[in-house]
């Protein structure tokens, strides 16, 4: 899937400001949305912590009983990638329909896609449900674009920068995408609609230390997507709010197991203030719809 010309990109001066993300907080804490994760075995109990914190609140249905029609009232819905088996598979594809019928946000994290066939390929099929947002590592991106990619498990091999051709190109299938790593890159349409990429810094190396964060960070991005005006702001409010909350953490940790006490306590912490103060977050130029 390369970049497409049918993608018209320019540079816009309407891109989200620290004041969009104030405001997403502000709406996250005052609405405290449900949201609906279809997670991993192995995040479900830290990511309904994470919203807990920051402000939302979880829902764990995966059964393909009740995925879908639970998707139609939640406020948004995490589709995570971690373990899927034939039961969970049903579910995603229940759930992500249900949620695009029904204008509910919604957010694919396609872990361990690129490694696995599988898994590859039941994410390129929920692709037709339009996702909200796409939230990843770099090499996950990378491969769902079908641009190639080197991963290691649930791990990346690639660098977030490395991931824009492919985010880019994965705006025909959603509304916003984001790379993760050491810097975070973000694409997506602004309010008059251009196309518009961000740079999120700041955040903590002790993140990957601690099991579940990005998964976690998917279902916070679920969570602001119901309360945001723009899928975009949505996204950056979501992984900002992250990278701060993670840095006040590490100032009061020594280690993983500290850390991930510190982390939750920061994400219920973080204020207007510490956005204003330590958030991190600019524009990129990006490709002409020429650019190949």
């Amino acid at each position: 899937m390369p970049f497409s010309d049918r993608i018209s990109v320019t540079t816009t001066t309407n891109a989200p400001t620290v004041d969009d993300l104030v405001s997403a907080l502000d709406a996250l804490r005052a609405r405290v949305p449900l949201v609906q994760s279809l997670t991993n075995i192995v995040s479900a109990n830290f990511l309904t912590n994470v919203l807990l914190a920051a402000g939302a609140s979880n829902a764990h249905i995966d059964n393909a009983h009740e995925a879908g029609e639970f998707a139609r009232i939640a406020g948004g819905v995490l589709v995570n990638l971690g373990t899927p088996d034939d039961g969970t598979a049903v579910a995603f594809t229940r759930a992500a329909e249900a949620a695009h019928d029904a204008g509910t946000p919604w957010v694919l994290d396609p872990v361990g896609v690129g490694g696995l066939s599988w898994r590859t390929g039941l994410a390129a099929d929920l692709l037709k449900f339009r996702p909200t947002a796409v939230r990843g590592n770099a090499s996950e991106i990378i491969a769902l674009a079908g641009l190639g990619g080197d991963t290691r498990g649930v791990d990346s091999a690639d660098e977030a920068a490395a991931a824009l051709p492919a985010a880019l190109a994965l705006l025909e299938h959603a509304d916003a995408v984001s790379a993760s790593g050491p810097i975070d890159y973000l694409v997506g349409r602004d309010r008059n609609g251009e196309i518009t990429g961000l740079r999120i810094g700041g955040g903590s190396a002790m993140l990957p230390r601690v099991t579940s964060t990005g998964c976690s960070l998917g279902g916070l991005v679920a969570a602001y997507l119901a309360v945001a005006p723009t899928p975009l702001i949505g996204l950056a409010a979501a992984h900002t709010h992250v990278a701060v909350a993670s840095e006040i953490a590490e100032e009061n940790s020594t280690g993983p197991g500290s850390f991930a006490v510190a982390y939750l306590d920061a994400l219920f912490t973080v204020d207007a203030a510490a956005l204003r103060a330590r958030a991190r977050i600019d524009t990129l130029d990006l490709p002409t719809k020429d650019a190949h």
